[in-house]
């Protein structure tokens, strides 16, 4: 079967330079310029192995500490390789609706380095939203610098080694290995590459995910491990941070949008573009639009400051090179797509096509370090409509739009119903306080860092978490067990708040079976609202059940004994000890044979 994957990934590699080949190379018209060739690093050499693993990676929200974000979080492609979720960072007045507030993209609820929750003093134990909008990894790869400070280098250093991995043009692997670590993104406070590369070593490949595309799934029922799809990459199943650069910057080489209206248009084809689009067509290059948007790609990837925003709520790249002169300047964003975003600009100012366009007709609105090319833009209001009709629709690549090869995608757990879901409003008891409950980490099988949370009470308050496999009543849970109690404790954070950790055994007897969850206060018996997890084991296959182990520890022990006698009396999955479907006096027989055969 091994053999099989790698003869149909043969070719698949030469599909993919084809495809390649064919969007890079058209004839263009006359006075046109075309993208450049797709550049592979020497060090980094494409492979049709590496790119599908890094397909995998950058869906996988495992690749986070809480398994609730992936790179393609935050980089939709039927958003132009953006965020289309709405997040809002109050800026740096700390308040919400001021003119700093910013349309970045939800993060991660802020986690200590022992991954406690830590209540945040903008975010409370709600998710963080990064100060700045999310740029498009469409197109990315005719880059030298990425993001929109240009601190990812074409220069990759290897973040675990030190070491140069490669020399020039690998900006994308730069940017690859800044959010795993970011404290706001990605990660808990101090989280380190060993730390992530323990975790996806044994994490089932996309396993939170569903609907995978078709390269994804036959990779993974082919390898149905990251060791496997580490050794089909590179050779051998180490997993390293290199190796998953390599691997995720390898596929986003292969995210190229040349196929718009436009392509087709100065390709020859006169009616490829609409009238009114041919029209704004005319004014981008008359209006010296195309002066910073330079086509074929529609940006000169440079930095400049274009008086969006004063300069000292975000220096920008000022804040990479260290050079005054550099205050204000952001990367000049490429134009393609850009039709499909929510929100345009590095703090998403501007919601619209037209008042991202409009904004030139006016001028800078702070004139702080503006770039020179700003007084050449020649744009009048009547001209904004048929301009920003071209930009939204003729530049908008129809594979993008509908997420079809190579931008298709799968569907994120986080696109789907939430898992825990929140029931109950929860009670004071009296008391003149609910605790909350903090329920993001999904419940999946072999989940060793699901956790739930609650904050707001005292310094030093004592506060148990109710567990039952059975519902609540008028919001109350009755416990099979209790764990704590806990003491809510400031910590890193501004705030008292706690944290428990609740490791989910990788046991297939779970599957689809519900867990509720409730905070109490120990003093006052105020209770928070209820958290139901529905444990599922998600893509691939969860590991084979150990029948004797019935009380899920891990182990085999006499303790496990008394755990099935409660599963006979309470007829619990765990007292089907012989597979006959029923829980009858011959599975003590049969869990005694299990027993001692062991696990």
């Amino acid at each position: 079967m091994r053999q099989s994957h790698k003869a149909v990934a043969v070719l698949r590699v030469l599909c993919v330079h084809s495809v390649l080949a064919i969007g890079l190379t058209a004839q263009a018209q006359p006075g046109i310029a075309e993208l450049d060739p797709v550049f592979f690093p020497p060090e980094n050499p494409f492979s049709e192995e590496k790119r599908v693993l890094g397909k995998i990676l950058f869906w996988d929200e495992q690749l986070s500490s809480d398994n609730t974000t992936s790179c393609g979080t935050c980089h939709i492609p039927a958003a132009g390789g953006t965020d289309p979720r709405i997040a809002n960072n109050p800026g740096i007045d700390g308040m919400q609706n001021t003119l700093d507030d910013i349309r970045g993209s939800f993060g991660i609820v802020k986690s200590d380095s022992n991954d406690d929750y830590a209540v945040d003093a903008t975010f409370n134990l709600m998710r963080q939203i990064t100060g700045r909008s999310a740029n498009s990894v469409i197109n990315a790869t005719f880059a030298d610098n990425i993001f929109w400070d240009g601190r990812a280098t074409s220069q990759f250093i290897d973040p675990e080694t030190g070491a140069v991995a490669i020399a020039s043009g690998g900006a994308l692997e730069s940017q690859v290995v800044g959010p795993p670590v970011s404290d706001v993104e990605m990660a808990h406070i101090s989280r380190d590459w060993s730390e992530i590369t323990k975790k996806m070593d044994s994490a089932r490949p996309l396993a939170l995910a569903t609907d995978l595309t078709p390269d994804q799934a036959a990779a993974i029922a082919a390898s149905p491990t990251y060791a496997e799809l580490f050794e089909d990459a590179f050779g051998d199943p180490a997993i390293t941070a290199r190796r998953i650069a390599f691997a995720i910057a390898t596929y986003e080489r292969t995210l190229v949008s040349d196929e718009s209206p436009w392509d087709d248009f100065v390709a020859g084809n006169t009616n490829a573009l609409t009238p009114g689009q041919r029209q704004g067509w005319t004014i981008f290059q008359t209006a010296r639009c195309d002066s910073c948007h330079t086509p074929p790609l529609f940006s000169d990837n440079q930095f400049r400051a274009i008086g969006v925003r004063p300069v000292e709520w975000d220096t920008g790249r000022m804040e990479v090179t260290g050079l005054f002169e550099d205050r204000g300047k952001f990367k000049t964003p490429g134009l393609r797509n850009s039709g499909l975003k929510r929100h345009f600009m590095h703090a998403g100012t501007f919601t619209t096509m037209n008042l991202a366009v409009g904004f030139y007709v006016g001028g800078p609105l702070f004139p702080e370090n503006i770039d020179p090319f700003m007084a050449a833009v020649n744009l009048n209001a009547g001209q904004v409509p048929p301009l920003a009709d071209f930009i939204a629709n003729g530049l908008t690549d129809a594979r993008v739009a509908n997420e079809t090869f190579p931008f298709d995608r799968p569907t994120l757990r986080s696109e789907l119903p939430p898992n825990p879901m929140l029931i109950g409003p929860g009670s004071d008891n009296g008391s003149g306080f609910i605790p909350p409950m903090v329920a993001v980490t999904p419940p999946n099988l072999g989940n060793e860092g699901f956790k739930l949370g609650t904050t707001g009470m005292a310094d030093g308050t004592t506060v148990s978490l109710y567990v039952s496999s059975t519902a609540p009543v008028m919001g109350a849970i009755t416990p099979d067990s209790v764990e704590g109690p806990f003491v809510a404790t400031t910590g890193v954070g501004v705030a008292a708040s706690v944290t428990a950790h609740l490791p989910i055994p990788d046991n297939a007897l779970l599957d689809g079976s519900t867990v509720f969850y409730q905070w109490v206060i120990d003093a006052t018996g105020a209770r928070s609202p209820v958290a139901a997890a529905r444990l599922f084991c998600g893509t691939g296959t969860c590991s084979t059940p150990c029948l004797a182990d019935t009380n899920h520890d891990g182990l085999v022990t006499p303790a496990d004994f008394s755990a099935w006698v409660s599963a006979f009396n309470t007829a619990a999955p765990e007292c089907d000890q012989n597979g006959d479907g029923s829980c009858t006096p011959a599975d003590f027989s049969a869990w005694v044979a299990n027993f001692n055969a062991g696990c």
